[in-house]
């Protein structure tokens, strides 16, 4: 088996293509899951367009801001969910139905065995190319006018703030390790991700606290939409720090999990 670089992206390549054939062979399902999440981010759109047909600012946001951020939010949530899908089977069944030893016998790292089965994930693509479409509609509304520092840094941003929505869900994916199942504990993290989408100026202290320090769900967004929108650095000078700091703390908790589980036998 080829280890470089170049055939584990082969690889994913051919797994990828295998996966979507796989989707696309459920068609329903294929249609009812991409109709969920446009009927998702359209609510999200028209909730933000009725609050701001009321008042001309939220805590100091405006209307093409708050619609910045949104998309600023889907960008590294649609990159991790293309590539990190399968997370939520680990959560919901494999250690539960003894199904996680297939990835334990392939010639490849057990993680990328796991995620591989779902990469390209079509919802993935759709809140990508919302997302896209967000920020450079609202972008352009707001008359921004990006540095060439800022056009460098903008598709880093998006792909640290993948990385930290990737550290988080593999973190609690892991826990079903030790809980056989954790799906419930992902989906309450999912859902507190979603706070994420709109300013931070908006909840009290403790949720602010919690969404920049302890679920860093802040530098996805956040951080990012205030440094292109005012070229505020404040958070952003933290983001490598937590950036690295979730992932060795997923990857460590994931090989801790690993390791339990070989020594079970199972």
């Amino acid at each position: 088996m080829n280890r470089t670089l170049g055939g584990r992206l082969r690889l994913a390549l051919f797994l990828g293509g295998v996966g979507l054939h796989r989707l696309a062979a459920y068609r329903l399902d294929f249609l009812l899951g991409s109709g969920a999440f446009l009927v998702r981010v359209g609510l999200q759109t028209v909730t933000v367009g009725v609050v701001f047909s009321h008042v001309p600012a939220v805590a100091g946001w405006s209307y093409h801001q708050v619609l910045f951020l949104l998309g600023c939010a889907l960008l590294p949530r649609g990159l991790d969910h293309l590539f990190t899908d399968q997370l939520w089977e680990l959560s919901r069944k494999l250690i539960q139905r003894g199904e996680f030893y297939r990835y334990l016998i392939r010639p490849v790292n057990p993680l990328f065995a796991l995620l591989s089965e779902r990469f390209f994930h079509p919802d993935g693509i759709g809140e990508l190319l919302v997302g896209l479409v967000l920020v450079l509609w609202s972008g352009a509304e707001l008359g921004l006018d990006p540095t060439a520092l800022q056009w460098a840094l903008a598709p880093l941003l998006v792909v640290a703030g993948a990385l930290i929505h990737f550290s988080v869900k593999l973190f609690f994916a892991s826990l079903s390790f030790w809980t056989v199942t954790s799906m419930p504990a992902l989906q309450t993290v999912t859902q507190v991700s979603e706070f994420a989408g709109y300013p931070l100026d908006l909840y009290h202290a403790s949720l602010r606290t919690l969404l920049t320090w302890v679920l860093p769900f802040a530098f996805t967004s956040y951080a990012p939409a205030v440094y292109l929108l005012h070229d505020d650095t404040g958070l952003l000078r933290w983001l490598p720090a937590v950036t690295g700091l979730s992932l060795l703390a997923a990857l460590a908790l994931w090989r801790r999990g690993l390791s339990r589980y070989e020594m079970t036998g199972s």
